[in-house]
């Protein structure tokens, strides 16, 4: 059994606490938020995902001391724009000399990092032997109140940390494979928010099944350009974290990257859209960073720009798919 600080109680968080709970863990889960850990402690079920009773073997608080207290293992669900404010003030409390898993999908803007590359720089390394990562094609509902079969990926800088990743989460039904390029696995996991919401738009347009295809495969084709960049290796895409992330992420009722595209779609402005999720909207943040990288290197990224001018720059979803359909037409490369 091992103690376990958790960073993070939105669903995604809730869940994978929930499924240390049920191994056996001794989970505390962090919160910045006072009353709603309070909430979470109090009613031991988490407002948006109803019927889900949380394990006597978690702890919801507000206090972060409290929760890193003699773990043996840290993990983290915040968001990717709140990693380095989160991990900067675990760090004021002391040096982590213990394990450390990222499940936060995306690129920090401004400096184009991966989540392990965020915190293996605050660590004072460039890679950290103590980082892992969870990533691939999962719903917090799926997981944890349907229980369905779900398979997805860990990775690490050390295969020690990969192997415990693989021990402290997998069940029977939540099946676990093990790949060793780490930003690979988080490239693949941080991009595909970005393609869910053009096809959210395209579904929100009426587009059809024929254009949702045709954005997934082109929007892969995207992540394969620019993944390069980032010293991955494409054929990571081709895997659980990469098509397998994007399959679901593009196709799925729960998926909020893609709600958020289609109530665009449907007339909302972004921030409306926003707002009636009520839960964070990784694409958003993730699609400034990726715009920048392409920039940076001169590599096009025509849907993560077309769906960046819908969300920032006030582009009409309908002129977007426009000015993507009379792009001129090259070879396809794969």
């Amino acid at each position: 059994m091992k103690k376990i600080a958790y960073l993070g109680a939105g669903t995604w968080g809730f869940a994978l606490a929930s499924i240390l709970s049920m191994n056996g863990h001794k989970v505390t889960v962090w919160t910045r938020d006072p009353e709603f850990a309070r909430l979470l402690e109090g009613q031991r079920e988490h407002p948006k995902l109803p019927g889900l009773t949380a394990s006597p073997n978690l702890k919801f608080t507000s206090n972060l001391k409290e929760t890193l207290k003699d773990a043996d293992v840290l993990i983290e669900s915040v968001t990717s724009a709140g990693i380095r404010p989160v991990f900067k003030e675990v760090l004021a409390l002391g040096p982590i000399e213990i394990p450390i898993v990222l499940t936060s999908k995306g690129i920090e803007q401004g400096t184009g990092m991966l989540m392990p590359e965020v915190v293996s720089e605050l660590l004072g390394v460039k890679e950290s032997p103590l980082i892992g990562c969870l990533s691939g094609p999962s719903h917090a509902e799926e997981v944890v109140i349907q229980n369905l079969p779900t398979s997805v990926v860990c990775s690490a800088y050390d295969p020690k940390v990969m192997q415990l990743i693989l021990e402290l989460f997998t069940t029977l039904n939540f099946r676990i494979y093990p790949n060793s390029d780490i930003l690979g696995v988080s490239f693949g996991g941080a991009m595909k928010n970005i393609i869910a919401i053009a096809c959210g738009i395209s579904d929100g347009l009426g587009c059809g099944d024929n254009t949702k295809a045709a954005l997934m495969t082109r929007g892969l084709h995207e992540i394969r350009k620019l993944c390069v960049v980032k010293d991955c290796r494409p054929e990571t895409l081709n895997g659980l974290s990469g098509m397998g992330d994007l399959c679901v992420t593009c196709m799925s009722r729960h998926s909020r990257n893609y709600r958020f595209g289609k109530l665009v779609a449907e007339g909302l402005s972004p921030e409306g859209a926003k707002q009636k999720i009520g839960m964070a909207v990784e694409g958003i943040y993730t699609c400034v960073s990726a715009r920048e990288l392409g920039k940076k290197h001169n590599i096009p990224v025509p849907i993560t720009e077309a769906t960046y001018q819908i969300i920032y720059g006030g582009l009409d979803p309908r002129e977007a798919v426009k000015a993507l359909l009379t792009r001129a037409i090259k070879e396809e490369h794969l």
